[in-house]
């Protein structure tokens, strides 16, 4: 039985970001832990690019757009969702999880998605240095699992 290697080292992978503004401090502490482990797993902040747009809806496209523009190995989604008083909350969470996963299907490129869909804010408090290093990680292991499958092919 073939079995791959679980791999976190960055090398030259390049990894591009896109952040929602929204809830905005929170996003930047999420921003902050995803880009201190990047770097800690050996990306070169030369490889990295970030883009911000105003909420989670905007995410994929920005995703799909720097796909096509550029030459990443990777894409992170980061933002926050916190749930309101209205109907909004389910609309915003599902249509953005929806989208960054078609992006990453249509265009076979791995993007962790680190979009938190809360409660409160005190549940994404909790969770925002969590996910922004578990992104981290996941991006640099599905860039690295995806070329060891191609290199088989």
């Amino acid at each position: 039985m073939k079995t791959y290697p679980i791999n976190h080292q960055a090398g030259n992978l390049r990894i591009g970001i896109v952040r929602a503004r929204f809830t905005n401090e929170i996003g930047q502490e999420l921003e902050k832990a995803c880009l201190q482990r990047l770097q800690e797993l050996g990306v070169s902040s030369d490889n990295i690019t970030l883009a911000t747009v105003p909420g989670a809806l905007e995410i994929p496209v920005v995703l799909q757009q720097m796909i096509l523009n550029g030459e990443y190995d990777a894409m992170i989604a980061l933002g926050v969702v916190i749930r309101g008083e209205t109907y909004h909350f389910e609309l915003v969470s599902n249509e953005s999880a929806a989208g960054i996963a078609r992006v990453s299907l249509d265009y076979a490129t791995p993007i962790a998605n680190a979009v938190l869909t809360t409660e409160n804010d005190e549940q994404a408090i909790a969770r925002m240095h969590i996910k922004g290093k578990e992104a981290a990680e996941v991006a640099i292991e599905c860039a690295n699992l995806l070329y060891a499958i191609e290199e088989d092919a």
